[in-house]
């Protein structure tokens, strides 16, 4: 028996290692060709992209480069009932086969064969999954193909990342793929949400998704669901009673637009970060609706070209909370499209909160000082208030809550526009000059430059943040830069207090126990020829910005800041919590006598009481014709001269320097041919004088 048995073992022996010759040769062939034929996985990385909100909800979302709408999605993305219900209608056994399921493939073939036609297919969830990275036309060489495929992708991937692939994947009709967008087109809701009667609707259309589209084809999308609730109860998932109830709910008769908030803000980040599929925002997506919501109604009282911006920030951290290009970004008429947030326009007289901040910080002014608002001239310069009047002394407060244009040119005189135009620079603001200007002067305080809300709306949060300013975030990772000084904390605060004291415009009620809140620091701003309308507004813990006006640059005659940029300003502020903080106090204490002078035209600047006046042109002065030029038509030299003004002193023609004198008050210039010229005299804390000639 021994013998036989050993005779038995040796002559198997041979047999056993060429099986295992077989089967070791046959496993590298297939780790060769899987190695030579990885999976094709690129359709999974032609996502669309979705940019999102604070909590992770879509403000907007993209088509693919393809033109679908292909959403990421994960087994933990969806409803467990979504998931038992797949598994029950699709591949009872997609936990334990190796990605080809030999029972399904018999039960296949018996049916097939005693039908005589296709009745059955065994395609399980990884062998559709192989098919949707490769699609290829259905014939018997694709199935070979696509179990091979199938049995690669167990190999490499475990059951949920396999799972998946195929809600990212599965088609729903038309350009609709994946299980995320299905549900949000659907049924407006995430997937994680869905009810019995959803999930069932959204198992059965990739089936068939062009025949069975809910949208086109109601009853026959209907039947395909009820016979995935009755496997259901068959499988045990649902009982008779919830099935029966699931079926009695409408299939949706129509699909719904992804979201589209936001539009600017999203079309920017996505062209910002190719490739990113998921683009995260600090936007409240609530509050971001609800403002468009709010800018819709708006924008129908305006001119049918007219527009409006806002932008909204949470001060304690710079996020912008809602970011609003445009009433509406299709609209052709009012110039949609154009962002105009990141416009550059003219803001009128809202920079004047920061010149007066500059005058307390540099000791020329105090609140209480009094303050000449008569006609004045500067050089060549002689401003206006809106209403065209005047209204004699009065203090900085005051002149600054009813936004008076000669007092504040009269401030700036003070500190210098170049020095204030520098002041901005430094904190990240820019100011665009008009063209062929190079160089800030008096009118900047009336909007003689240009900005943009965004710029803007930096600045006005720093009134929150003691005087400090930094870059605005509109991404988590978003706003880098160290925050800058541009006022003290004293002086920001004063200007808050102040401006919290501006009257509201007509018909709004600021007064905190009737708002239940604390009151807004409200600035606003027209530019010359109603072009622009401007409102900020400010509390401890909020800056809203808000711009209205033509795009195309026109007039919007009796279109102020007051009448139609400030009434929309509170009615967001009234989008935000009650819990505004805390308002900015009293105005500081009474001043050294010194700063209680009335300042005019001609008085000195207050810088512990050293500061030089002003410079001024003495030669030549405005409006004269003066004979330069030799008879051969070249220009004989000229000596300009001024008197005032703190050393150097820079000499520009036309925006061009031409000479800096550190000592001397005169230079000596060569015109280069007749016509006019103009002439400015800058000192070094930016201050200057004018004059426009005409060379003869």
């Amino acid at each position: 028996m021994r013998a036989r048995l050993r005779k038995l073992l040796t002559g198997a022996l041979p047999i056993v290692a060429m099986g295992a010759a077989a089967l070791g040769a046959l496993a590298g062939t297939a780790l060769t060709l899987d190695a030579l034929f990885p999976p094709p996985l690129a359709r999974l990385g032609e996502l669309s992209v979705t940019v999102a909100d604070r909590g992770g909800k879509p403000l907007r979302v993209f088509t693919n480069r393809d033109g679908a709408w292909r959403l990421p999605a994960a087994a933990g993305d969806v409803a467990p009932l979504f998931v038992d219900l797949l598994m029950a209608y699709e591949d009872r056994r997609f936990e334990s086969h190796p990605g080809v399921d030999p029972l399904a493939v018999l039960r296949a073939v018996g049916q097939n064969l005693g039908a005589g036609r296709v009745v059955s297919g065994a395609s399980t969830l990884t062998m559709q999954v192989a098919r949707l990275l490769e699609p290829r036309p259905r014939t018997l060489s694709a199935k070979l193909i696509e179990a091979a495929r199938a049995a690669q992708l167990e190999w490499r991937y475990d059951k949920r990342a396999i799972l998946g692939m195929y809600l990212t994947l599965a088609p729903y009709g038309g350009n609709v793929e994946g299980i995320r967008a299905a549900s949000l087109m659907l049924f407006g809701k995430p997937p994680t949400e869905l009810d019995a009667a959803e999930a069932a609707l959204l198992v059965a259309l990739p089936q068939a998704p062009s025949r069975l589209r809910a949208d086109r084809y109601p009853e026959r999308a209907r039947a395909a669901r009820d016979k995935v609730l009755d496997r259901a109860v068959l499988a045990g998932i649902l009982s008779v009673k919830a099935a029966e109830e699931a079926k009695t709910e409408p299939v949706p008769s129509l699909r719904l637009p992804l979201p589209a908030s936001a539009p600017h803000l999203a079309e920017a980040l996505r062209a910002q970060r190719p490739g990113e599929p998921l683009v995260a925002t600090t936007l409240d997506g609530d509050l971001q609706r609800a403002v468009e919501a709010l800018a819709r109604r708006e924008a129908a009282t305006l001119h049918e070209r007219a527009g409006l911006a806002v932008l909204v920030v949470d001060n304690r951290t710079r996020s912008v909370l809602a970011y609003l290009g445009s009433s509406d970004a299709l609209d052709e008429r009012r110039l949609g499209p154009i962002d105009m947030v990141r416009a550059v326009r003219s803001p009128g007289s809202a920079l004047k909160p920061f010149i007066y901040g500059l005058g307390f910080d540099d000791g020329i002014i105090h609140p209480l000082t009094q303050v000449a608002d008569v006609s004045t001239r500067f050089g060549d310069y002689a401003p206006r208030n809106f209403d065209r009047g005047f209204n004699g002394d009065l203090t900085i407060q005051e002149a600054l809550q009813r936004s008076l244009n000669i007092p504040a040119v009269l401030v700036l005189d003070r500190v210098g526009p170049l020095r204030f135009a520098d002041a901005l620079r430094r904190v990240g603001a820019r100011l665009v000059m008009p063209a062929g200007t190079t160089v800030p002067g008096l009118p900047v305080a009336l909007g003689g430059a240009s900005i943009n809300l965004w710029d803007m709306a930096t600045l006005y949060a720093g009134l929150a943040r003691e005087g400090m300013v930094a870059p605005l975030r509109a991404t988590p990772e978003g706003g880098d830069g160290a925050e800058t000084r541009l006022l003290s904390a004293s002086a920001a605060q004063q200007v808050r207090a102040i401006l919290e004291g501006s009257p509201p415009p007509p018909g709004t009620v600021q007064a905190q126990e009737l708002r239940g809140n604390g009151p807004i620091a409200l600035k606003t701003g027209t530019s010359y020829g109603f072009r622009d309308a401007w409102a900020f507004g400010v509390t401890e813990r909020y800056t809203v910005g808000v711009w209205a006006g033509r795009p195309d640059g026109t007039p919007s005659p009796d279109r102020y800041g007051r009448n139609t940029a400030a009434p929309l300003l509170f009615q967001v502020f009234d989008l935000l919590p009650r819990d505004r903080g805390r308002p900015a106090g009293p105005i500081a204490s009474a001043p050294p006598a010194e700063l209680l002078r009335r300042l005019h035209a001609g008085s000195p600047a207050l810088m512990d009481g050293q500061q030089p006046d002003r410079p001024r042109l003495l030669f030549p002065s405005g409006d004269m014709e003066v004979e330069a030029l030799g008879p051969d038509g070249r220009g004989e030299p000229l000596t300009l001269s001024a008197s005032g003004g703190r050393r150097p002193l820079s000499w520009l023609i036309d925006g061009r320097r031409i000479a800096l004198s550190p000592i001397a008050r005169d230079v000596v210039w060569r015109p280069d041919g007749p016509g006019p010229v103009r002439i400015t005299v800058l000192d070094a804390d930016g201050r200057s004088d004018s004059a426009t000639i005409t060379i003869q």
